[in-house]
């Protein structure tokens, strides 16, 4: 449950947003990076709306489904991407954790792909959003940003993975993908994470990022209460 307070920082946060894109447009929209990290699996189940059947007095019985152990094999991707495509995946190794040192070194190739693939990017500003986990938020990742590479940073809201990019929008599409397929070992997996990101036209980056507008709009709306859709 949102407290007040958690509420005013989202709409704080969904001000501050719109003011920019009032005042730039698509022009704020093209400086934004943004990026988060999720767990993966070799076995993605399919959800209970994906799984549904249509179903006559005569069908057989649904299919069981059986359920996922604790155990199942997963990994943890790093994803960052704009409006035209994916910028950078990071597969963490494995009994390895992300903190500041494995945050920042991220940050450093996240930027080098930046100016390969990006000419003038860099130079016109980039505006960063990503979640507040510890990693993002502590002094050495702030320094970084800040000092080194002087790029903006949005105040993303606790709390709010419904106006996180990542999450609302390319986790749970790419998620989605996986749901049902297997995968032996974990270069399989790796091949099937990037060969989906990079099968995804142009314009299906460019419509995650401007669904921040309608959503920070929702969000002002409900008085900072979650937004569905």
């Amino acid at each position: 449950m949102l407290t007040d307070a958690h509420k005013a920082a989202r709409m704080g946060a969904a001000l501050m947003f719109l003011e920019c894109y009032e005042q730039d447009g698509n022009a704020f929209l093209d400086q934004i990076v943004t990026g988060g990290e999720t767990w993966i699996s070799h076995n993605t189940p399919t959800s209970k709306r994906q799984s549904m059947e249509w179903h006559h007095a005569q069908s057989p019985k649904r299919p069981r489904k059986f359920k996922q152990t604790a155990l199942a094999r997963k990994l943890m991707a790093s994803v960052f991407w704009d409006r035209q495509e994916v910028l950078l995946v990071d597969f963490m190794p494995r009994n390895t954790t992300i903190n500041a040192d494995a945050y920042c070194a991220t940050l450093r190739r996240l930027r080098q792909a930046i100016q390969n693939r990006r000419r003038g990017k860099l130079s016109r500003g980039i505006v960063l959003i990503h979640d507040n986990a510890h990693p993002h938020t502590v002094r050495q990742t702030q320094t970084l940003l800040h000092d080194a590479f002087h790029w903006d940073m949005f105040d993303h809201p606790p709390y709010s993975l419904d106006l996180a990019p990542s999450d609302f929008y390319l986790f749970s599409k790419m998620k989605e993908h996986l749901a049902g397929k297997r995968f032996t070992d974990d270069e399989d997996l790796q091949h099937a994470v990037m060969d989906w990101l990079k099968s995804q036209a142009a314009v299906w980056y460019e419509e995650g990022i401007s669904k921040l507008v309608s959503r920070y709009d929702k969000c002002l709306n409900v008085q900072g209460d979650y937004v569905e859709k």
